[in-house]
């Protein structure tokens, strides 16, 4: 009976939906009376248009289209860009440009390069629809723009020296690296630039290659590194709206644009409005009657029931088959749910907790439990953003509020090392360590599910222009101090030691106290007790990479001490680790910091905030020891035990104030003095000099320190240039 009733129902849906269907297959206009709605193949709607006249005019956005003739076919451009799909829902297909760095095999620059610029003041790059690429064995990239007025830049590297360790289908690094691209960014610019001209990879990688492109139309392959060169353009998406007022104030004004029977919506995160028709309209919100009304009418539908019966026959057969596939559907689902686990390390790690004689330390979420606790991924339960993935806040069943991250790919080739990093991050119980909760491994990707930090980064807190209290100097002391002791746990007494492998601001996260949690392990390794060190691809975040790691892929738990340097020098002076904004001296923060001590003028470069507030000789202190931790040479920077014992004793004397911090202070530096030689760290730029066969770092210092390290190919020995 219960599948009679079902049948039935299926039948007369089907009936109306015809009726339906019949009744409004109806064209709306798209564009303005007497305007060309079309250019080729590509549908223009206003506010766009092609002819004076049919087009919107604002001094802020450009409408216009341009239809020109282009070998004999109709092309729409928009400037210098192809358009080749325009919605109504604010969004504009594009094709961009593919930055393009190609050298002969002498590693002598060829002539097909470009250097894209590219100016969109009408529009904003998608951000849910793109993402920023380079291509190369032998590459690094950088996307620039405007982002809130101001100059931005973002950019990622990527290096092998063999062919056979490119997988395709991942852009992870090896061959290909991606990024998110950040909200509201115009005016970009992007380029592609060679470490050392692609001379040790040339034969079957050429060229470095960086592009914006439609995420969904783009699979590494690496075929990509020889053949992307005849690839001029790539698809692109771009963001557009009317005006800069909100929905509020654009009403009350003349070109407010929505037409009857539609609503303006306001953007997140932007300025302007969009407009859509109401519920039971369609047409084009932007002409004054385009939204008209879906209208049933009595004869479509007596039409559709008198066939009905001809279509009884065929729907019957639709719904056992619809019934038949929704179960066998199912039954494919439960058995690629199970291939994910299994390929994803299920078993291994159902080992491990066997073999641990405890079941409690490492939960094994399903599938639907994180749905359910993130609103089946919500956009709006996005809580950060980056190269590995995405962080979604999602609500256990038991209330517990949880931060669960979602990456973008995984090796397949690393899989039990990244069950055993699993396993022994959910074993550590440290409290300036973000506690790994679970996983899921039913998904084509594991999900990692963390306890949720409610006061966001030490970078938001630090540099987030929306932040009206500024930080006092005793907080960031607690801060380093408690971030030092976390790194020092990791080295030092986790059962196996652990490189976090990316300290940085947005990497330290606060609770409501001020509480200090390391967190992100997704670049993280495990050290075996009987290495010291690990050769591994290089990995990091730049304005915080060790330059000795950068240039040996040799990684130690010396680099995470450098990053944790330039952490030290952005609580002393408030600014970014690495910003394009800054001149070319002052771009590298920590080398900034590291000249202006060097001249004696530390108290020039801190944070007022700091100098007013905070004692000047402890000042001193914590910018020596970050110092030290910024040595060139990792052999000579501190343990992060020995950086934690420090600032543990410089808050102790903080407390004290009878110590006399002269005599501390003399001690230090001479206890410093002691184990270092000249000193400096690098910036993000690598280059190679030829005539010497040497490496050269340049530190962006400017003429003024004029410091450099040149460290040989040959020895990978550590000299310095004045």
């Amino acid at each position: 009976m219960v599948f009679h009733r079902m049948l039935m129902q299926v039948i007369w849906v089907g009936v109306i939906l015809s009726a339906i269907m019949a009744a409004t297959a109806t064209t709306f206009p798209l564009a303005l009376p007497n305007c060309p709605d079309s250019c080729g193949n590509v549908t223009i709607p206003y506010p766009f248009g092609t002819t004076e006249g049919c087009y919107r005019k604002e001094s802020s956005r450009d409408f216009f289209i341009n239809c020109r003739n282009s070998y004999g076919q109709a092309q729409p451009m928009t400037g210098n860009l192809g358009v080749t799909n325009i919605s109504i829902e604010g969004e504009i297909d594009i094709l961009m440009y593919n930055a393009i760095d190609c050298y002969n095999q002498s590693g002598t620059p060829l002539e097909i390069n470009t250097r894209p610029w590219l100016q969109v003041p009408s529009f904003t790059l998608s951000v849910t629809r793109n993402k920023f690429v380079a291509v190369g064995c032998d590459t690094y990239a950088y996307l620039n723009g405007n982002l809130n007025d101001q100059p931005f830049s973002i950019g990622c590297l990527s290096r092998c020296m063999n062919i056979s360790n490119v997988i395709d289908g991942t852009c992870s690094g090896i061959g290909c690296c991606q990024m998110d691209i950040p909200q509201d960014l115009t005016d970009i610019s992007f380029r592609a630039y060679s470490f050392k001209n692609h001379t040790q990879v040339w034969k079957f990688n050429p060229c470095s290659f960086a592009f914006i492109i439609k995420e969904d139309k783009f699979i590494f392959s690496s075929d990509y590194l020889t053949s992307l060169r005849n690839n001029k353009t790539l698809p692109m998406v771009l963001d557009w709206a009317i005006g800069n007022e909100t929905c509020q104030v654009a009403r009350y004004t003349e070109n407010y644009i929505c037409g009857g029977n539609s609503t303006c919506i306001d953007l997140k995160n932007r300025s302007g409005y969009r407009c859509q028709c109401r519920d039971g309209y369609r047409g084009n919100p932007y002409l004054k009657d385009g939204c008209q009304g879906i209208q049933y009418t009595w004869a479509a539908l007596d039409f559709n029931i008198s066939s009905a019966g001809i279509g009884i026959s065929f729907i019957t057969m639709l719904v056992g088959s619809t019934w038949l596939y929704l179960i066998v559907n199912k039954r494919k689902l439960i058995r690629l749910k199970e291939k994910f686990f299994k390929q994803n390390g299920g078993l291994i790690l159902e080992q491990l907790r066997r073999q641990e004689g405890s079941t409690e330390t490492t939960k094994i979420f399903t599938e639907e439990e994180l749905q359910k606790a993130t609103n089946n991924y919500n956009e709006s339960r996005i809580i950060g953003q980056g190269g590995f993935g995405t962080v979604y806040k999602g609500v256990l069943p038991n209330t517990r509020v949880v931060a669960i991250k979602k990456s973008k790919t995984i090796d397949q080739s690393q899989i039990q090392q990244f069950i055993n990093e699993v396993f022994v991050l959910s074993q550590i119980n440290h409290r300036n360590v973000v506690k790994l909760l679970g996983c899921c491994l039913e998904t084509p990707v594991p999900l990692l599910v963390y306890e949720f930090i409610t006061n966001d980064t030490l970078f938001k807190h630090l540099h987030h222009k929306s932040n009206t209290s500024v930080m006092p100097w005793q907080i960031r002391l607690k801060i380093a101090a408690e971030t030092a002791e976390a790194l020092a746990y990791l080295h030092s007494e986790a059962s196996t030691p652990i490189i976090h492998r990316d300290v940085k601001s947005t990497n330290i996260l606060l609770d409501d106290k001020y509480t200090a949690k390391v967190s992100d392990f997704g670049a993280s390794k495990l050290v075996p007790l009987d290495q010291t060190q690990l050769a591994t691809m290089v990995q990091g975040t730049l304005g915080y990479l060790d330059p000795e790691y950068l240039l040996t892929s040799q990684l130690t738990e010396k680099s995470d001490v450098y990053s944790f340097g330039v952490v030290l020098v952005e609580l002393l002076t408030g600014e970014e680790a690495l910003s394009f904004s800054r001149s070319e001296q002052e771009r590298s923060v920590a080398m900034h910091f590291l000249c202006s001590l060097k001249e004696e003028r530390l108290f020039d470069v801190l944070d007022d905030h700091v100098v007013e507030e905070g004692n000047k000789e402890q000042l001193k202190e914590v910018a020596e020891l970050a110092k030290s931790c910024l040595r060139v040479k990792g052999e000579e920077r501190p343990t992060m035990k020995d950086v934690a014992m420090e600032l543990a004793g410089i808050r102790k004397m903080e407390t004290h104030p009878w110590v006399d911090f002269g005599e501390t202070l003399e001690e230090t530096e001479h206890l410093l003095r002691e184990t270092s030689g000249e000193h400096s760290s690098s910036s993000k730029t690598t280059g190679y000099d030829s005539m010497n066969n040497h490496v050269i770092l340049a530190l962006g210092m400017g003429d003024k320190c004029g410091i450099k390290i040149k460290i040989s190919a040959l020895d990978a020995h550590f000299t310095f240039i004045n």
